[in-house]
């Protein structure tokens, strides 16, 4: 009985690792890309942690289809508004303008 209570005890830990370490691989992802577009090192990294929280991995995904396309910050918004999930235009649109200003650090 207490084998299956260690088995199982590892599997939680390392499902919430394997979790936490996705959500944090993507954000390193998403912050170096939008350094790379221009954005300050802090917008950037705002960018990333408020994506990250707001949107699913699944969504994360779509939005790297768009990766190397639009070198701007206003030509990744113009490009994510085409797309046909509005729960990311939303999230992205709000972020790089909250971002960008200094208004969500």
């Amino acid at each position: 009985m207490t084998r299956l209570i260690k088995i199982i005890a590892a599997l939680a830990v390392l499902a919430a690792a394997l979790w936490y370490g996705t959500h944090w691989y993507a954000e390193q992802r998403l912050r170096t890309a939008f350094a790379e577009a221009g954005m300050s090192d802090e917008a950037a990294a705002c960018m990333g942690r408020r994506l990250v929280q707001r949107l699913s991995l699944l969504q994360l995904r779509k939005l790297e289809a768009l990766q190397g396309e639009h070198r701007s910050v206003h030509g990744l918004v113009k490009a994510v508004r085409r797309m046909d999930d509005l729960r990311i235009a939303k999230v992205t649109g709000s972020s790089a303008l909250l971002c960008t200003t200094g208004f969500a650090r």
